[in-house]
């Protein structure tokens, strides 16, 4: 015959309510490690899928890599020109480069880049494009030579909300 032991109302022995806490503990702590911290999500998200009216990218190239820099924005409209896909068709009517007659930081030349309107949702990554364009063998040796071409810092990205027009 088994017995079952159960205290007298209201008695519970020290033993017991460290199993129920450490059961609890247990059983909580696998939730809680499979939710990903809001930072690796944020980190996984591409910054060239944009989604605002505007975007503004300034670029510092070296000074000795600007003719690569050209021909690689060269490649770069050829192959959003020679795309079948209609989005990079609008991506290419509305994205200008400019370069600045300033120099930036260590002799660096300042290209910026305005995307207006932008293509919501579309991705501007310039390797991907590349890739969509030419040969993995020509897209590999375009992409060496881009990734050789900027200084530091190697540019920075600003998506811009239109605030106001002055009309």
């Amino acid at each position: 015959m088994f017995r079952i032991h159960v205290p007298a109302a209201g008695r519970w022995p020290a033993g017991a309510a460290l199993v129920v806490i450490a059961g609890w503990l247990f059983v909580g702590a696998p939730a809680k490690g499979q939710a990903a911290p809001p930072q690796q999500a944020q980190a996984a998200k591409n910054p060239y899928v944009l989604g605002t009216d505007v975007a503004v990218l300034l670029n510092f190239v070296k000074a000795d890599k600007t003719a690569d820099f050209e021909m690689i924005m060269a490649k770069l409209k050829e192959a959003l020109n020679k795309s079948d896909k209609p989005e990079r068709k609008q991506q290419a009517a509305g994205w200008k480069v400019f370069k600045a007659g300033e120099q930036g930081a260590g002799g660096t030349a300042i290209y910026v880049t305005v995307i207006d309107p932008v293509v919501k949702g579309a991705d501007y990554t310039v390797s991907t494009i590349l890739a969509e364009g030419f040969s993995p063998a020509e897209t590999n040796d375009l992409y060496k030579k881009y990734a050789d071409v900027f200084g530091t810092p190697a540019g920075n990205l600003l998506n811009l909300t239109t605030l106001m027009h002055m009309k």
